[in-house]
Formats: C-alpha cells, structure tokens, sequence
C-alpha cells in the first residue's frame, strides 16, 4: 500500500524525535519495526520491538504521543511461568488502546523476532490499526472486531543481530518493491584476510576487506532504484 495512502502528518524530524525503544545492555539480538497508522483519531507512529538476552525474550509495543510514549511490554523469562497470550490496556486521551498477543506456539528460529505462528494485535476505537505475525484468523476471532480500511505502512526496520558469522533475513525497500533476501557473512576468527560479505538476491553489493583496519564504515549501495546505507562495526 502506498504511504500516500494516510495523510503525511508526520516529518522526518518526528521519526528521529521519537527514539526506538530498546532493551537494557545485556540485550544480545534487537529488532525495531516502525509503522505508521491512525490510531485514536490520529495518525500515529507505532514501534514493535523484539529482544533477546540471557534474560530471555522481550516484546515492546510503544505508540508515539506529542506528550508523552505510550508503552506495553511483554517479558518472555526462560525459567518462570509467563502469559503466552493475553491482552493489556492503555487510554490515550479519551480512546481505550489495546495490544492483544498469542506467542504459545511461536517459533523464534535462533533469532529475537518470531517467524510463525504467532500474532500481535493493536485495538482501538472497535478496529486493529496494527496486526502481525501469521495467526490472522485466531486474531480477529480473540479480538472481536474487524481490520481497520487504511493499512498500517512499514516506515523502518532496524536490526542489531550480534554474535554469528552468517546471518539472513528478508527485507522490502519502499512500498512498491518486492520482497528480498539479505545474507551478511563476516569471517574472521583463523581467517587469512578476514572479509565481510552483504548479499542482496545472492548477489554481492558490499566486500569489505582488511577488517583488521577496516573494521568500522559504512557504504551507500542501490536497490530497487533506492539508495541503503550499510553500517558495519566488528571491532569485537
């Protein structure tokens, strides 16, 4: 769905101002989505964000106000019982938000963000504004009530994924582009000339070398006719 299709009432200074909420120090894995939607009368950004740690895993919701962030979070602790599915409640102004979730199948993969089998539902004003994860039906049937017309549009997606030498994920570049496969391989270790490697579609766009002295940089590359940059620290 076109951006164009719910009123630009946010800039890009709006988007900065906001702040992506994170997990504390100890967090290894993070994933940030960032949607805009209209929700209680306005148009709103809304953050999902996934962290993995030692402490488990975290789930936080939080919805941008001029005065002030409103935020649920779900703790996913290892060692204790947790709700695996529920729903929360927060007013902004005089409209009643709800974030309802069912993670009791959900499969995580190795990674902070599930794949499959899960939901997360944002409720206002007898419509969800936000609906994620694969359990559409088991969504709408637990909530009670219908999408909203205007679709929520995907603004930014952001990953700090630490740890591994090979990782994959998939990402959309506009609203219009299609679906691609993102693969970054960094060897180091016994490696000769430790190399990092970005593959977009299995074709390589970003070879750093001599990551001994390189380590640190950045490099705009083109996709789908859009410019991304790409941030690299190994430093560790």
């Amino acid at each position: 769905m076109a951006a164009e299709s719910i009123p630009s009432c946010f800039g890009e200074h709006r988007i900065e101002a906001m702040g992506l909420p994170w997990c504390r120090k100890n967090s290894q894995d993070v994933v940030t989505s960032l949607y805009r939607t209209k929700l209680a009368g306005f148009c709103r950004l809304v953050s999902i964000t996934w962290c993995r740690s030692v402490m488990g895993h975290v789930l936080t919701v939080c919805v941008d106000h001029p005065a002030i962030q409103y935020r649920c979070k779900v703790g996913m602790k290892p060692w204790q019982f947790w709700k695996k599915k529920g729903c929360k409640r927060f007013d902004i102004g005089a409209k009643v938000v709800e974030v309802f979730w069912d993670l009791s199948s959900a499969r995580f993969l190795g990674g902070p963000e599930p794949e499959e089998f899960f939901y997360v539902a944002l409720v206002c004003d007898q419509e969800i504004v936000l609906l994620l994860g694969d359990l559409q039906k088991d969504a709408l049937k637990k909530c009670g009530v219908e999408l909203a017309s205007i679709e929520a549009t995907l603004l930014l997606r952001k990953e700090h994924i630490s740890g591994k030498k090979f990782y994959a994920t998939k990402a959309q570049f506009g609203d219009n582009g299609r679906i691609h496969d993102i693969a970054i391989e960094c060897h180091t270790g016994r490696a000769k000339e430790p190399r990092l490697y970005v593959r977009v579609d299995k074709q390589v766009v970003v070879q750093v070398k001599r990551l001994m002295w390189t380590f640190r940089g950045n490099q705009t590359i083109v996709v789908d006719g859009l410019p991304v940059e790409v941030f690299w620290d190994v430093h560790n």
